[in-house]
Formats: C-alpha cells, structure tokens, sequence
C-alpha cells in the first residue's frame, strides 16, 4: 500500500510544465476566471502572495517579450491551448499578446498577505458579470471558484501545509532518507519507470539550451577546457552540473520547451534529474539502477520541500541539489551512510543560499549547488561530512533537513519581505497592497 502511495505521489508531482510554473499558474487562473465569466474580461484585480510576485517579476514568459506576473494572467485570458494545465503558454501568438498588454493596462495587481506562498486569485469583471478564481496550495490546484458572488466551489481545508489531495500528499511527510532508498531498491521497475522519460526530457531542455546558447551560457563557459566527453569523474560531475544549469537558462529565458517538474518547480525538476542522468551515462549504470537514483533524487526533493513551503526564500536549487546528490551516491554503489553524510555536507556548505526570485541567475545557483553536490558525494565516499557540533547541523540526514526547515520556516520570513521590497523597488514600488 506504501509503495502505490509514493508511486502515485511520483505521478501526480512530476508533471510537464511549460516555463516558470509561478506565471503558468497565474496564466492558468486568468483562463479559469475567464471561462467563468463567459465573456472577455474588461478588467481583472488580480491579489497574490508576495513570493508568487517575486518569481514572476523577471522571469522570461515563453512565447511573450514582456514579464511579470499580471502579464501571465492576461496572456492566460487569451490563451487557446488545448490543454490548461501548467503548459497553457505553449500556444500563445501575437494577436494574443497585443490583446493581453491592453488588458493588463486596465488592470492591476495586489499583494496579500496571511496567504499560502502559492497563491494567486483573479477577480474578473465583463459583460456585466463577475467572476473569480483562486489558485493555492499547488500551482495546478483551483481552490476556490466564483460567478456573480456565489461561490461555485469552495475548498473546506487541506490536510496539510502542501493540500492538494491531502491524502496523497501526507504520504512523503512519513518517509526519510532511509525509507526512500529502501522503496526504490524494491519498488518494480516497470511501474516507476517513468521518472526516465521526465529525465530525458530535461537533458533535452539542457541539450536545447547548449545548441541556442539560452541565458547565461553556463554551459558553454564551464565546459569551453573540456573534452566533448568526461574521461574523468571529475569532469562527470562538472558536465552534470554545467548540463543542470543549461536546462535552467533555456527554462528562465522563457524556452517554449517541456519541462517535468519537482515540487511544483522546473528549476527543482531538472536538477533532481538531469545531474543524475548525466553521471548514470559516464558510469554506464544499468536502467534499473539509474530509476532507483532517480526516484531516490526526485523523493529527497519531494521530501525537503514538504517541511517547508514551495516558495521561500531559500532556494529550491539547493534543497534538489541534495536529493541529486543522494542519487549520485546510489549510482556509485552508496548506501544510507553516504546520503546522510551528503545531506549534512549540503547544509554544511549552502544553507544560506536564498531565493530572490525566478530568474536568468537561476542556472548560476543550480550550477553551484550540483558541484556542491559532487564535492559532498566525493567525500561521503572518503567518510568526510561536517559533523553535529558545526552550526546548524545534525547527526544524520533527517536532523539537518529538520534544522534547515527550522530556519526557512521561522528565520527567513523578515528575509523573504526584504527581498521583495528591494525587487520592487526597482520596478518603481508595485504592486499595491490589498487592505
């Protein structure tokens, strides 16, 4: 029963996204609103919480030059995917551009405040009617529905600080670093099998973004004194890491291209996966163990992010970064010793790594905390991690993640309104915020 529970977890986490999941959920809720409201919107007020403010405000939109989160609401009104889901900017043309600039410019957006960090609602007006649509909780999760005032569906409560299907989810808050590798050296391989595909499709993101030198060109920088393929471990892990950042330069510089996410993140998806697919081929590991580092990656990450919020401001680069590196020390014939001694490195090193958005720069913290990764892999296998009496440390995995949670959660508040307001302040001082 445990194991279809995560492998259902595995399943309804790991889903296609198309560029930053923050403007795709706001694009998503714009589409709900007007679908609701049966006409057009001739203005919309759009309440969000500061941290989906914050990962919208630079991040490139695909298909779209202009950015910001109100811009993704708009650009969602007018979308005509087939699908509306987390790739609903897939489809987005110029027509459809030029019609959600003029929306936007007869709308405005909010801060809220006493709000989960994902949150957005759209309150439309049109053709006489009202209508609105919250987002919450998850970036796919419609949490309340309204036209002319009556509430069309209303959420009662969530199970847990993730909601959702608060039965589905509540599965991971049971599990730790030992029970993870435990379900995926034992778990078929047949029924998981599809963490390869998702690992895939972010080395073509990465692969994408090397050919088109996306963003930053990372990439091409960290592996200009490299020969075309790693001889050495060494340069494996460099490749992994340079590969991860690649993935992140296409995604943030608004790549119309499939990404398979992570809690809720593509930054978080591809560096769960794209490290450890890399390192798998200079192994040459077998399929079934490449699935059983994959899923050990994809469920460490899962697991950090269920004892803190999806949006933060700590990175999310680092807290996968840990779960990659503990599938790394699956492919190298690891065990739980190694994963805790990694975990604890990982705190050791980047514990203060903060969020200041979704952005380009993005890829220069994946890149970083995959190499961090690789360094911690390196000397789990010499018996080396910092050890309980070196700050926020604990004695094994569980101990430091609890640690690290304890900070994000309590000590991190004041730090993420600070780094919205300097954000802010340099697009003039938007948005208002909602009394």
């Amino acid at each position: 029963m445990e194991q279809e529970k995560i492998i259902r977890l595995l399943r309804e986490e790991m889903v296609v996204a198309m560029g930053c999941t923050e403007p795709a959920a706001s694009a998503l809720a714009g589409s709900k609103a007007r679908e609701l409201l049966g006409a057009l919107p001739e203005r919309l007020t759009v309440y969000a919480s500061r941290d989906m403010v914050k990962n919208a405000m630079s991040v490139g939109i695909p298909n779209c030059t202009e950015r910001g989160l109100l811009t993704a609401v708009c650009l969602g009104v007018y979308s005509q995917a087939e699908k509306k889901d987390l790739s609903i900017l897939s489809t987005v043309d110029e027509g459809q551009r030029q019609s959600a600039a003029r929306l936007a410019e007869r709308s405005r957006l909010e801060l809220v405040e006493q709000v989960p960090p994902v949150y957005v609602r759209v309150a439309a007006e049109g053709g006489g009617h009202t209508a609105s649509c919250t987002v919450s909780i998850q970036h796919d999760h419609f949490s309340q529905l309204t036209r002319d005032g009556e509430i069309l569906f209303q959420e009662q409560a969530h199970g847990s600080a993730e909601g959702g299907d608060a039965a589905d989810f509540s599965i991971i808050n049971t599990l730790d670093v030992r029970r993870i590798l435990e379900f995926a050296t034992t778990v078929d391989k047949e029924q998981v099998a599809f963490v390869l595909e998702s690992a895939r499709t972010n080395r073509s993101l990465a692969h994408y973004s090397i050919e088109h030198d996306c963003g930053l060109k990372i990439a091409r920088t960290a592996l200009s004194d490299l020969p075309e393929k790693p001889e050495t471990l060494s340069q494996a892990m460099t490749y992994a890491a340079a590969y991860a950042a690649a993935g992140s330069d296409a995604r943030m510089s608004g790549c119309p291209k499939a990404v398979v996410i992570n809690s809720g993140s593509g930054n978080q998806g591809i560096t769960c996966t794209v490290p450890v697919l890399i390192l798998a081929e200079y192994l040459n590991s077998d399929e079934d163990k490449l699935i059983e580092a994959l899923c050990i990656s994809e469920l460490v990450g899962l697991l950090i992010t269920a004892r803190k919020d999806r949006l933060s401001a700590l990175c999310g680069a680092f807290t996968a970064a840990m779960g990659a590196g503990c599938g790394m020390v699956r492919l190298m014939d690891g065990g739980i010793e190694e994963m805790n001694l990694v975990i604890r490195t990982m705190v050791g090193n980047l514990a203060g790594i903060v969020c200041d958005g979704a952005k380009t720069s993005c890829a220069l913290k994946i890149y970083s905390s995959v190499e961090a990764a690789a360094l911690a892999v390196r000397m789990a296998f010499n018996g080396d991690a910092p050890g309980r009496e070196s700050g926020i440390i604990g004695a094994d995995a569980m101990e430091s993640i609890d640690n690290l949670m304890n900070i994000s959660h309590n000590g991190m508040v004041d730090t993420d309104k600070v780094i919205l307001s300097i954000m802010l302040d340099k697009q003039g001082g938007t948005p208002n915020r909602a009394e």
